[in-house]
């Protein structure tokens, strides 16, 4: 089942669209990117797959999408656009994980630990911009203060799987075969394009029901 709240932030109205499990055992809560929305395809291959492995996804849409504008903003207006979403799914009941995928996972390393989250899901992180390798965002990633999952392509121009730094225990890299930042594979590569989808997919599950003890 699918449903969708608005929920109040101080950067305006935030969207939350629940794909919902029977028996939900955790949330998943995932943001997008800076220039694109929650129909990105790895959050809606996450948002189809997961519910039937008992976690409930929760995507989640930023106030300047939900307004109708083009572009993110500032880092910090894009916290204060995630805080109380947060804070409202670790309220109801159930494990909360938050993530997101590039700017998204940024949000949620940075807040994740205030929120009542008990771990992170960073998809495509964007280690640094494209080609200025000396300008890294690993801080970020590696102060969560959250048990975190990276989930990173081979061919991400914002950082590949052998870019990252040695990660504090705890964290967990997940390298994907061909992927660029999108999580899209050429045609002609030898993993498929939904191939690679399950594989985000398998990880990501299996890593958050390990979380929670399941």
């Amino acid at each position: 089942m699918t449903t969708s709240e608005l929920v109040a932030t101080e950067a305006g109205d935030a969207r939350i669209t629940y794909h919902r499990a029977d028996a939900a055992k955790a949330v998943l809560a995932l943001g997008h990117g800076a220039g694109g929305g929650i129909g990105a395809r790895d959050l809606v291959a996450l948002a189809g797959r997961l519910p039937e492995r008992g976690i409930t996804v929760a995507l989640v849409e930023q106030p300047w999408r939900v307004a109708g504008k083009k572009l993110g903003p500032a880092p910090r207006t894009l916290d204060l656009g995630w805080r109380p979403v947060a804070e409202r799914l670790a309220g109801q009941g159930l494990p909360l994980v938050v993530g997101g995928r590039s700017a998204g996972a940024r949000v949620a390393c940075r807040t994740g630990a205030a929120s009542g989250a008990v771990g992170v899901v960073a998809l495509a992180f964007p280690l640094h911009p494209p080609g200025k390798p000396e300008r890294s965002r690993a801080e970020e990633l590696l102060e969560s203060g959250l048990p975190t999952l990276v989930v990173q392509g081979a061919a991400d121009p914002f950082g590949g799987p052998e870019e990252f730094p040695e990660l504090p225990e705890g964290h967990v890299l997940v390298g994907l075969p061909y992927g660029n930042h999108g999580f899209e594979v050429p045609k002609r590569a030898a993993v498929g394009q939904d191939e690679l989808l399950g594989m985000i997919c398998s990880a990501v599950g299996d890593w958050v029901l390990g979380l929670v003890g399941l």
